[in-house]
């Protein structure tokens, strides 16, 4: 946080100078996202069967009447009692988003490992209304790196974020991109992991321009402050 104060004129004039700089942020963030459009696909081979709140459903069936698929892998081990607070806290972001995205061809559904029966209690909990399904009998998670066996974990072998590296638990956080042509062919466009979700987190971009900023410094681990948005008032 800056302890640099000076006279308006000459804010004025270091607020242009940045000006600068964010512009040519915007260019190559545009330049990013048409680089990242222009990605070879690759086919979707396997067939997944995931269970849904009306039955089993194939991944060709989550994107309904839509030719791109938007699928937020959510942190719900099978045995925990409550879903990730880091997920959570992103799927605040986008769940009301989700209403829009329809508007462009696009779906967006949240995949989890954990049964049924408790995703949607956990929905009903936090208030949400996205379509969750689990992935439970399948090895979607597994394929799609963000879920790891225990002897991985010990071993220090996961493979999550394009590189073999420790993780510290069964399930981790990411974001697939997936498209159907006429022909119900499946290909897998694209997928991010770690920081590669923050673009998508409005509430740390809100905090990027605060004097502050995301104020994580002294903390243990970046999203150690974070809580389930019904537990702020909590000790």
């Amino acid at each position: 946080m800056s302890d640099n104060f000076v006279s308006h004129d000459e804010w004025l004039a270091a607020r242009k100078e940045l000006l600068q700089q964010e512009k040519e942020f915007t260019r190559v963030r545009d330049q990013l996202s048409q680089q990242r459009r222009k990605l070879p696909w690759t086919k979707v081979a396997k067939e997944y069967t995931f269970e849904g709140e009306n039955g089993p459903e194939s991944l060709a069936d989550l994107f309904e009447s839509r030719s791109q698929l938007i699928v937020y892998h959510f942190m719900f081990d099978p045995n925990w009692t409550e879903g990730c607070k880091a997920c959570s806290f992103f799927a605040d972001h986008y769940n009301p988003a989700i209403v829009h995205l329809q508007q462009r061809d696009v779906t967006m559904v949240t995949v989890s490992r954990a049964p049924l029966e408790k995703l949607l209690a956990f929905r009903q909990r936090m208030g949400w209304s996205f379509k969750w399904v689990s992935s439970f009998e399948n090895d979607f998670n597994r394929d799609f790196d963000v879920t790891f066996t225990p002897e991985e974990i010990e071993s220090g072998t996961t493979y999550y974020n394009y590189q073999n590296k420790p993780f510290p638990m069964t399930e981790a956080p990411g974001l697939s991109v997936f498209y159907k042509n006429d022909k119900n062919e499946i290909f897998h466009t694209y997928s991010t992991y770690a920081r590669g979700l923050d673009i998508f987190i409005g509430a740390y971009n809100l905090l990027d321009v605060v004097p502050k900023g995301r104020d994580e410094q002294e903390l243990e681990s970046t999203m150690q402050w974070i809580r389930h948005h019904d537990r702020y008032g909590d000790s």
